[in-house]
């Protein structure tokens, strides 16, 4: 509507209405595009993804030179015909989509697809945004290369024994995983020279020369390639028996010497270019790393070359350092070998450290004796073929990349690009999302890989860059259109030094006073914002040596942005007129917030363990007492008992959902104590009870120690109740009650008796008490009468004669 009312024209009566209008629309908002003082069509387009530019011969030619850049939409209401606006989109094109394939099989197996699509191109513009879909699916029946990599240093003699017929063992076992196996063998030791082994003349032939214990060995090497890759089995248990162990000086081993050469070497190995390939690196100690050969004198880097001679004996082990991580992953990368630890449980810790830093590779512990070799490298098998993890090769450093992992459960997981306890025949998916952050010399062309680790087949991408506009073909050198003083391109003009303005019709150094308004943003503003010069009703900015000052009033510049530890945008994005304008994958006033949260992901799969939020990349926890990187510890949440509960059934059992899964080494990684009874007087732990399966009680508590490990003390078994015999039962109840009735008849025959004693006692009392009373009292007495001698003497008389009748 503002435009409607003051319409372009060339006469000069209205310069002042359009003067204002270009004000009025600054003074509501500047936008992004109209802010960047583009002075051509290639800047507009650089500004930003949004910024349209109009090459209308007849438009805006009295306003300021960065009315042609703005948005589309704004450009098509100012009047700009939509054939003459440049706005390119960045757009993606497929080369190459074959299906992806169900089944290995013999005869087809260099047409098997696991990635798809196979060929994609891009078209760039700086700053905008496409995307595309990539999906994995590891087929069944897939070709195995699998290289045991041995340590034959005396500490290993056990386990060589152990190994004597591996080959016709492990390859029955993975026959059960793919009908189409090879098997091949390598050994290390160290590098001969001090410090690493013995090198007097009297250890040349034998390091072992006067060692008790083992008295004879064979000389010390740094690798040997034994073995080609082979499915006769019986040659790895032929070449295996041939084997004597040798001896060095150090503890540590030049084990990664020799998995350098078993990787670079791929035509004396045998790698197959349709197979996985796994190297299988036994040891019982630590390696050594790159700059320990400087303890021996050598200086001269690893050069990542195979080195083997005629022998197949690593010949540089005396003269190279030993190789890095960066180049040992490198180098494993390249050749899509997977690398499997299988090392003792002392150093256990050491080598899943350096799982983090080597992609592809994971560790397994090895019995001393290395009995469980065949489990181990089966399950380390199924663990890789159970993961699908992209990486990107040869990335173009002018280019964003952002994942978003779907993997099975069907869930979008940004900032993921690999998905876990997969099997095989799924298919997960991967949105791939590119931004180019500038444009590099005209008519480049770049491209990356992207690659699932460990497979063969890959992605191409082939990137173009849409930096230039099609109007520019047309351009005119000293055209009328700029005063003779300029060349004409894309609607504009570009003035040849000294001259000015819109048609170049002013020479530098004039001013002219009446229009100085022209350069002031607003009714008493500093001209040119203080930071310019007036000329031709244009602001000329100054330069500045923290760095571009531009606009229209020169009221912007890309160095007043917010700044995050004294770094402008944190490094993470471009500052524009004062804001900072993030990179993909950044966000935030200063763009010091990422939102990778690959860091936040838990080993379940969990975001923060499901107990927090995932903020600039860290967990925040908000699970009251939840804590560590992950939100993983908990041991006053609910769920803390059933979460651990799932661990000790399979690490001790070999019970539960982790377990069918195969899951169980990579999501329990706590230290579980075994004891014969559990002592639960201890404040700091939580104590956890659950039943099983078959009715028994199982306990354990939980702990976190203050080095940050978790500790599990569960009981060896669980407690079962035995069941009572009904026969036994049935006798304990009646023996209870004939009992209970024997007792009852006893204590009331007690009571009986002390009351008949107490009453006798009481009759008794009362008797003897009778007896003294009749004694003593007269009244009781009898009575005796008394004679008269006379009568008595005649009674007697009487009684003699009676007598004698």
């Amino acid at each position: 509507m503002m435009w409607k009312l003051c319409p372009f024209t060339r006469h000069p009566a209205l310069l002042s209405c359009i003067v204002l209008e270009i004000f009025i629309y600054n003074v509501k908002g500047l936008n992004v595009c109209m802010s960047g003082s583009a002075t051509s069509c290639e800047e507009c387009l650089l500004i930003h993804p949004s910024c349209a530019w109009c090459a209308q011969e007849d438009f805006g030619q009295a306003r300021t030179l960065t009315s042609r850049c703005d948005f589309s939409q704004n450009l098509l209401k100012r009047g700009c015909d939509a054939p003459f606006i440049e706005n390119p989109k960045s757009s993606k094109t497929l080369l190459k989509s074959k299906p992806l394939s169900s089944k290995q099989s013999g005869s087809t197996q260099y047409d098997v697809v696991q990635i798809y699509p196979q060929k994609i191109s891009l078209s760039l513009r700086p700053g905008d945004q496409t995307s595309f879909e990539v999906q994995v699916r590891p087929v069944e029946d897939y070709p195995v290369d699998l290289y045991y990599l041995m340590d034959l240093s005396l500490s290993m003699k056990d386990d060589l024994d152990t190994i004597r017929n591996l080959g016709t063992k492990l390859a029955e076992e993975m026959r059960k995983l793919t009908s189409n196996f090879r098997l091949g063998f390598g050994s290390f030791v160290d590098k001969n020279i001090s410090p690493f082994s013995y090198t007097a003349p009297k250890y040349q032939d034998n390091p072992c020369n006067g060692y008790k214990l083992f008295p004879n060995c064979v000389p010390t090497f740094g690798f040997r390639h034994l073995l080609s890759l082979t499915d006769k089995v019986d040659r790895f248990n032929e070449e295996v028996q041939k084997q004597m162990v040798s001896r060095n000086r150090d503890a540590p081993e030049g084990g990664f010497d020799a998995i350098l050469q078993a990787a670079v070497c791929k035509e004396k190995i045998g790698w197959r270019k349709e197979a996985n390939h796994l190297l299988v690196f036994a040891t019982d100690d630590v390696p050594h790393l790159a700059l320990d050969g400087k303890l021996g004198g050598l200086v001269h880097p690893h050069d990542g070359h195979c080195h083997l001679n005629d022998k197949n004996e690593y010949s540089a082990s005396n003269i190279m350092d030993y190789p890095s991580l960066a180049l040992l992953g490198e180098k494993l990368a390249e050749n899509n070998i997977f690398l499997i630890f299988a090392v003792t449980k002392r150093h256990y810790v050491l080598y899943k450290n350096l799982t983090a830093l080597i992609p592809g590779t994971t560790v397994e512990i090895l019995d001393q004796d290395s009995k469980n070799i065949i489990q181990l490298i089966v399950n380390a098998y199924n663990n890789i073929r159970s993961k699908v993890e992209l990486s990107v090769w040869d990335h173009p450093e002018d280019l964003n990349l952002a994942f978003t992992a779907t993997c099975q459960d069907g869930r979008p997981l940004p900032g993921l690009r690999k998905c876990a306890d997969l099997k095989i025949g799924d298919t997960v998916s991967f949105n791939v999302t590119v931004d180019a952050r500038g444009c590099p010399p005209k008519g480049t062309r770049k491209s990356f890989i992207i690659r699932p680790v460990g497979f063969k087949d890959r992605l191409e991408v082939s990137v173009d860059y849409h930096c230039d506009c099609s109007c520019t073909h047309y351009t005119t050198v000293n055209s009328s259109l700029c005063s003779s003083a300029g060349t004409y391109s894309c609607g504009m003009c570009r003035c040849e030094p000294g001259y000015l303005g819109a048609h170049c019709e002013c020479e530098e150094g004039k001013v002219d006073h009446q229009h100085l308004s022209a350069c002031r943003e607003a009714e008493g503003k500093q001209v040119c914002s203080g930071r310019g010069e007036c000329s031709c009703k244009q602001c000329l900015c100054y330069e500045s040596e923290f760095g571009k000052i531009y606009g229209a009033f020169c009221e912007c510049d890309d160095f007043s942005c917010a700044r995050h530890r004294g770094i402008l945008c944190s490094g993470h994005g471009e500052c524009h007129c004062g804001e900072c304008k993030c990179h993909a994958g950044y966000i935030g006033d200063n763009c010091n917030c990422s939102t990778e949260s690959t860091s936040c992901v838990s080993d379940d799969g969990k975001m923060c363990s499901g107990r927090g939020n995932c903020v600039c990349g860290r967990c925040q926890c908000s699970e009251p007492g939840a804590f560590g990187d992950t939100c993983e510890k908990c041991p006053t949440c609910p769920d803390a008992c059933a979460t651990k509960r799932e661990c000790i059934e399979c690490r001790l059992f070999n019970t539960g959902r982790l377990a069918d899964n195969q899951t169980c080494q990579r999501m329990c990684k706590d230290e579980i104590v075994i004891v014969e009874t559990l002592q639960q007087d201890d404040p700091n732990t939580v104590q956890c009870v659950y039943k099983t399966e078959n009715d028994c009680v199982m306990k354990f508590t939980y702990s976190e120690h203050p080095s940050g490990l978790s500790i599990l003390t569960a009981l060896k078994e669980p407690e079962c109740a035995v069941a009572p015999n009904a026969m036994t039962v049935l006798l304990a109840v009646v023996g209870s009650i004939l009992l209970m009735g024997i007792v009852l008849l006893a204590i009331w025959k007690l009571v009986i008796t002390i009351h008949d004693r107490r009453e006798f006692a009481r009759f008794q009392s009362a008797r003897s008490r009778a007896r003294y009373e009749m004694a003593s009292n007269p009244v009781y007495k009898q009575s005796i009468p008394s004679y008269p001698m006379e009568t008595v003497f005649q009674m007697h008389t009487k009684s003699c004669n009676g007598g004698v009748h």
